[in-house]
């Protein structure tokens, strides 16, 4: 079912393959939602909505008014927190879990989560905090890439094994009961013996870490025997401490081509499940970013590219290997990303950080100190801006514009073709003296290339006209149709299109207040949008003419396709034209 469906829906392939056993296991020796299973980022989920109730509904999965490709709490009892992003988990876990405690209550709360968020450092100031407590917590770290604990042969197996099973735990337990109970020298020598066995588990499992910030840890388990797990779980629920419980898993287990490939499909689109291969491909804004780039590069030796362990979905593939020197994977971990290119470019380079717009929003204090402040001229180049699509609410780049627009010694192009977009790179690394930010959408460009030089603005139509369409980004190919069929009606209207966004041309301003009504389209959040700046100027300059801002409104925005989003917040060329229509029929 799981890979039927994400055939046809597109969705998180080799994650979900890699903790179904887990899931399972979860389930036998925990009680949700008394006990709070909390799955980091929750791009892992799926066979837990299969037996949560969601079955039936599975084939639903990020469709519009379907079930999200994550967890929400709005869906199921079951989903304890809206999740979306890596590294979370911990944080909210432990907050659970002392909330049981004050309540007296015997309940578990359980943190999922891989070993890919592990580099995020909001984790480890969870673990930190949470291991001083005698709190029923339990984080699960489903390794499945990179090694975190080391192993050292068949002996360091076996124990692992024997110290995951409860009985191991009831015979310590006894053990250190019957020694203090020996006259004068029963604790001391109780202590003295646990002391030596945890020096000696710590050379075999090199698992100090883990135990130094107060956690109990039990493991690696091989993650996919769900007997031997469930032993496991049961013995972190008798320990009277936090709880690590280290499991390898497999990423795509079960499906030959998701284990030859976990990396294709973390994230795919529509494939065909015989081959393999995605039912549709091309190129898009990130391919064409991530070809522009090795062009510049290969001119410029200072041109450095950095990404969070986003390489394929941000078009940075192909950087990596041919210049792999100048490539640099920080894992999840967006804000040592831009401080760390912050340093990069006082040293001479000319950094690029390739990052989602969804992601960038951790970076905000990053960008204003080590960035704006800094005066340093550097690149961020924003991926899915705008509507995601399938991904939902967590994902919907839809913020980076307000966050970003108040940072002073901040330049933001919006390029609406693979023309303008090279243009933006050229500008952000020779023309631009301090940190530049290049926001494109997800999936191909939308609008078609035209006679005119990329600039910071374009304009299409006569000074005074009865109408003015501002916009920018994918907006602008629903401006240019709309535009094409209001002139077909008669009625006379500009068109700007604005390429740079901040700082807004004062041109460009001035050219729509000689119109009778401007109306702005924004692909984006109202509040604290270009649309609300871009009416500011037009009122300091005095213009009389009636303004209108078309984008999304206090609302976080539901999983569905593009273009249903689009129409559904009037940012397609019918809801442009519409929109003209009725401030016409005003007049």
């Amino acid at each position: 079912m799981l890979i039927d469906t994400v055939s046809r829906t597109g969705g998180h392939l080799a994650s979900n393959l890699g903790t179904v056993e887990l899931t399972v296991a979860l389930y036998k020796c925990f009680n949700p939602p008394e006990d709070t299973i909390v799955w980091d980022v929750g791009h892992q989920a799926y066979a837990h909505k299969l037996l949560t109730g969601r079955a039936a509904q599975f084939d639903t999965l990020r469709t519009e008014g379907g079930i999200s490709g994550f967890v929400r709490p709005d869906e199921s009892v079951y989903d304890s927190f809206y999740e979306g992003h890596a590294g979370v988990s911990v944080s909210q876990a432990a907050g659970v879990a002392a909330a049981n405690s004050i309540k007296g209550n015997k309940n578990f709360a359980v943190a999922v989560i891989g070993d890919g968020s592990f580099g995020n450092g909001m984790v480890y100031e969870a673990l930190n905090h949470a291991g001083a407590s005698k709190q029923r917590l339990i984080v699960i770290l489903n390794e499945n890439e990179m090694s975190i604990s080391q192993n050292v042969g068949s002996m360091a197996k076996y124990l692992a094994t024997v110290r995951a099973k409860p009985k191991y735990y009831r015979l310590k337990a006894g053990t250190e009961k019957l020694l203090n109970k020996i006259p004068i020298v029963g604790r001391r020598f109780s202590m003295h013996v646990f002391k030596l066995k945890s020096v000696l588990k710590n050379m075999l499992y090199s698992s100090s870490f883990f135990e130094y910030l107060g956690f109990k840890y039990i493991g690696p388990i091989d993650g996919h025997n769900i007997p031997l797990m469930c032993e496991a779980m049961q013995s972190a629920r008798l320990a009277a401490c936090p709880v690590l419980l280290h499991v390898n898993t497999i990423k795509g287990k079960g499906y030959d081509f998701a284990e030859n490939a976990p990396e294709k499909f973390h994230g795919i689109s529509k494939f065909d499940v015989n081959t393999g291969e995605p039912i549709t491909s091309g190129e898009s804004f990130s391919s064409q970013f991530g070809a522009a780039l090795c062009a510049f590069a290969s001119k410029d030796k200072r041109i450095c590219a950095l990404t969070a362990a986003m390489s394929l979905g941000t078009g940075l593939d192909q950087f990596k290997k041919e210049f792999p020197n100048r490539f640099f994977d920080v894992g999840i971990a967006e804000e040592h990303a831009v401080t760390f290119a912050s340093g990069l470019a006082a040293a001479g380079m000319l950094p690029v950080f390739a990052v989602y717009s969804t992601f960038l929003q951790r970076c905000m204090d990053q960008l204003v100190h080590d960035g704006a402040l800094q005066r340093r001229r550097m690149v961020i180049a924003v991926d899915r801006v705008g509507f995601v699509g399938e991904d939902g609410e967590t994902h919907q780049g839809l913020y980076d514009v307000p966050m970003l627009r108040g940072i002073p010694h901040l330049t933001i192009f919006a390029p609406a073709t693979y023309e303008e977009l090279n243009w933006a790179l050229y500008r952000a690394f020779y023309k631009e003296a301090t940190l530049s930010v290049i926001r494109y959408p997800r999936g191909c460009a939308a609008l078609q290339l035209t006679d005119a030089q990329p600039a910071p603005w374009l304009e299409d139509g006569p000074d005074g006209a009865q109408l003015c369409l501002v916009s920018y980004g994918r907006v602008r190919a629903s401006v240019t149709e709309a535009a094409a069929r209001l002139r077909a009606d008669g009625f006379t209207v500009k068109v700007l299109s604005l390429l740079q966004i901040r700082p807004l041309p004062a041109d460009a301003v001035r050219a729509a207040a000689s119109c009778g009504a401007v109306l702005f389209f924004e692909e984006g959040a109202q509040s604290g949008g270009v649309g609300e700046a871009f009416g500011a100027q037009l009122l300091e300059n005095g213009a009389a003419c009636r303004y209108q801002i078309t984008a999304v409104d206090d609302q976080f925005v539901a999983h569905a396709s593009v273009p249903a989003l689009l129409h559904r917040y009037r940012l397609d060329a019918d809801g442009v034209k519409s929109a003209a229509r009725e401030v016409l029929s005003r007049e």
